[in-house]
């Protein structure tokens, strides 16, 4: 499986450091995944203009490539604006779309010309079915790799649903597709100016998309979850996470032997 885990947010270099160290460190006990650290050096999209939003490019980027040379991770994070792809490239092994923008032509094709594997999350918003046009822009825009991210469906006003047919559904572009487990137990906007969610329901949801044969995982993951300045009510603690890919690991090796590649 492709593994991606990290905050949602970089915070500061200490607890960077500190998450990247637990992904190296299950990188090492789990070679048979490819892991990829994330963390985003701005989130545009908070819900309140109050929100903390990151360091910016400049010093978000800097802080990524020590991860990478430190740690030797693989590592992405997303970008909101298509002049924000080039730069961005210089530093990351994937560049990520945010699910509110998975339809932005412009911001698709900078970063299909990077040459980077592009991740599309796809939009609460959208059928599965018509994310083949998101991968048809990227093929068209000569992408190296894609991926495509389930991260739940809107149903009704703060509260998400996830529809596990979409993985196989967007498995028939071509494209590989990662479950974002923990965004997919958010409620967008539900604590008024910021977002809620349920991370007791991770693990459920994480076992499902083993089972229906998803090609990777993404998780949210930070040592105090209840103290982190972003999404902090759907990421796992680190110290939970372990356990959590051990399982998932056994299950997908049973999932693969028995019933192949696509689940």
């Amino acid at each position: 499986m492709i593994v991606i885990a990290g905050p949602c947010v970089i915070e500061d270099r200490d607890i960077l450091f500190e998450i990247a160290s637990e992904v190296k460190s299950l990188k090492d006990a789990f070679p048979e995944h490819r892991w990829v650290f994330k963390a985003s050096f701005d989130k545009a999209n908070r819900s309140s203009i109050d929100s903390y939003r990151g360091p910016g490019i400049d010093k978000g980027l800097a802080m990524l490539s020590e991860v990478k040379s430190k740690f030797g991770l693989e590592v992405t994070t997303d970008i909101h604006e298509s002049w924000q792809a080039k730069p961005v490239a210089e530093v990351v092994d994937v560049i990520q779309i945010p699910a509110f923008l998975c339809r932005q032509t412009d911001l698709l094709v900078a970063a299909a010309r990077t040459g980077k594997t592009v991740n599309v999350k796809k939009g609460q918003f959208m059928a599965p079915w018509d994310m083949g046009n998101v991968v048809n822009k990227l093929e068209k825009s000569n992408a190296s790799e894609i991926w495509l991210t389930e991260r739940g469906t809107t149903f009704g006003y703060n509260n998400l649903v996830v529809d596990f047919r979409s993985i196989p559904i967007m498995k028939k572009t071509g494209a590989k597709v990662i479950f974002d487990a923990t965004h997919s137990v958010q409620k967008p906007g539900g604590l008024g100016k910021v977002s809620g969610g349920d991370r007791e329901f991770v693990p459920y949801l994480a076992r499902a998309a083993v089972a229906v044969g998803v090609d990777g995982l993404f998780f949210e993951i930070h040592p105090q979850p209840e103290k982190a300045l972003s999404d902090g009510a759907n990421m796992l603690k680190i110290e939970d996470f372990k356990d959590l890919i051990e399982r998932l690991t056994k299950l997908d090796s049973f999932v693969r032997r028995e019933f192949g590649e696509n689940g």
